[in-house]
């Protein structure tokens, strides 16, 4: 079964049906996907996997973000926390990296949501592959993923 049809029947559990929009130029990136979709790449939800003392950990983060690793660490009282392997990421969502949705994994992962995301009407996320993604309002993303949100980006220096 392809990924964007593992996304959508695994989107039936939660009674979502997702608007998934093919790009033919990619959205593999951030800026990839804002050029492809024709919105602000802060409008762009990256679904990073980190892994963690305990397991792995999944952070919805605006496209415009980079993530502190301390503040993640406070939030989830971690000592120890890193990108995830291609791998690890495959093995625990059940898609690769580049098109890894924020739901719908093979495997429960704990999930923070970017509080940044909630600043718009309609966020778009990847739909499994590295050429499709989804629009979603942020009050659906944050209750279909069960995921808490929080303050996850770098400070500028």
């Amino acid at each position: 079964m392809k990924a964007n049809d593992r996304f959508r029947k695994a989107c039936k559990s939660f009674n979502y049906e997702p608007d998934i929009q093919f790009f033919p130029e990619g959205t593999k990136t951030a800026s990839d996907a804002a050029a492809a979709v024709g919105c602000d790449v802060s409008q762009i939800v990256k679904s990073l996997v980190f892994t963690a003392d305990n397991g792995a950990v999944l952070l919805l983060v605006s496209g415009k973000n980079r993530v502190s690793e301390n503040k993640i660490k406070k939030i989830l009282n971690l000592t120890a926390i890193t990108m995830a392997a291609p791998k690890v990421v495959q093995s625990h969502t059940g898609f690769a990296i580049g098109g890894t949705p924020p739901f719908g994994h093979t495997q429960k992962i704990q999930t923070l949501m970017d509080e940044d995301l909630t600043a718009f009407d309609e966020v778009w996320a990847a739909a499994g592959t590295p050429n499709s993604c989804f629009p979603i309002s942020p009050d659906d993303l944050l209750q279909i993923s069960s995921a808490t949100l929080a303050e996850v980006k770098l400070d500028k220096k």
